[in-house]
């Protein structure tokens, strides 16, 4: 198994580690140390991974960073009443291209996916995106991609990838195994008319901040359905970050950031989840303990995960049946957690990207949305999608 591109945690933070107590989460982590070694993979849920590379961002002027500040804050903390096991792998340094580095990130990613463990990702610029969802062209035919994002990063498909247009290249560049991309968090001033427009011609789904802020249970669905999501750290507002890392007086705050990610961490379908954009600074204290707790509640849900999308058991769910204009939409309800979805419908007559009925992720008020006459905009966009 080919793990050479990994180095181990600093001995500064294993230093610091020593110190804490030995109920904090640093002391039963297993971690990636030049004394130890990489630790045994046997049985691991999460796999911990840093990622030094920034030479994609638009802003790039040749500063590096490290991950320790978010190390030793994550260390810190006290783990729940957790079954889920967690290693730290340590870094994957920069290559000598940035090429070089995506291919490590991809290599690693998928190796770690074949385990069936989740990759926990700490980068530098977002378009390391773009490696980790290239990881899954070995793994599955198509991929739901959710990013929490201030900015779509469409960007300009034609020209060379960056943190701001990475999403242009998954959706064009070879092979093509996007099917859905979400967005979670968008500011409209952010993203021009053209990019904006575009979401909607594709059908691919965009959630304002204005919406999250009066209702975060929104995301959970779109977190239900995703494979990848991809978190950049300027879509936090600035008051809850550390110097350097201020973009906007308005985003999500650090108590939505974490719900967010711990929808995540529930979502069974989620199987590799990044932070990005983290630029240390000397007052960094407060971004790297929002990061840490952002990890912290994404291994919160993974270990609250529940298995409750079995629907071959009639025991196991409940199903609604409305009438909607000329369609029958069929609702499943599960009876282990009350969580809802909706079958969309496989149209034989079209070449589609389903090869059979599928069930998506919904609310309880797409259900009376639905018994009032209202279209779920869900539910439209992707039995567009698949109609195209």
């Amino acid at each position: 198994m080919n793990f050479n591109f990994l180095s181990p945690v600093s001995d500064n933070v294993l230093a610091h580690n020593q110190l804490l107590s030995m109920q904090a989460l640093g002391r039963k982590l297993q971690v990636h140390s030049s004394q130890h070694g990489i630790p045994d993979l046997e049985g691991v849920d999460i796999a911990i991974l840093g990622v030094i590379e920034n030479r994609n961002d638009v802003d790039y002027i040749g500063e590096t960073f490290g991950l320790d500040e978010i190390r030793k804050a994550l260390y810190a903390l006290y783990p729940g009443t957790w079954t889920t096991h967690v290693v730290d792998l340590g870094d994957i340094n920069a290559g000598e291209s940035v090429e070089d580095t995506y291919f490590a990130l991809r290599e690693t990613v998928e190796i770690l996916i074949k385990k069936n463990i989740i990759p926990l990702l700490l980068g530098g610029s977002q378009d390391l995106t773009y490696a980790n969802y290239r990881a899954y062209d070995a793994l599955m035919p198509m991929v739901n991609l959710v990013n929490v994002d201030s900015k779509f990063d469409l960007g300009d498909s034609a020209k060379p990838i960056k943190n701001n247009s990475y999403v242009g290249k998954v959706i064009l560049d070879e092979p093509y195994n996007l099917f859905n991309y979400s967005n979670i968090g968008y500011q409209t001033y952010f993203n021009s008319q053209e990019e904006i427009d575009l979401m909607e011609r594709l059908y691919f789904e965009s959630y304002r901040l204005g919406a999250i802020n009066s209702d975060i249970t929104l995301v959970e669905p779109v977190l239900r359905d995703a494979n990848i999501v991809s978190l950049d750290l300027t879509a936090v507002r600035g008051g809850d970050l550390s110097l350097k890392q201020k973009f906007s007086p308005n985003g999500l705050d650090g108590k939505e950031i974490c719900a967010i990610a711990r929808y995540a961490g529930i979502s069974n379908k989620v199987s590799s989840f990044g932070i990005y954009e983290y630029k240390p600074s000397p007052d960094d204290e407060i971004t790297s303990m929002l990061v840490a707790q952002i990890i912290w509640y994404f291994i919160e849900g993974f270990n609250c995960r529940v298995k409750d999308d079995d629907f071959s058991d009639e025991k196991n769910y409940q199903k609604y049946f409305t009438l909607l204009e000329d369609n029958e939409l069929v609702f499943y309800k599960s009876n282990k957690t009350g969580r809802w979805w909706v079958e969309i419908p496989f149209l034989a007559e079209v070449n589609n990207k389903l090869k059979r009925h599928t069930l998506l992720p919904c609310t309880q008020q797409d259900y009376l949305d639905a018994c009032n006459n209202l279209v779920p905009d869900r539910w439209f966009k992707a039995f567009q999608k698949n109609s195209i």
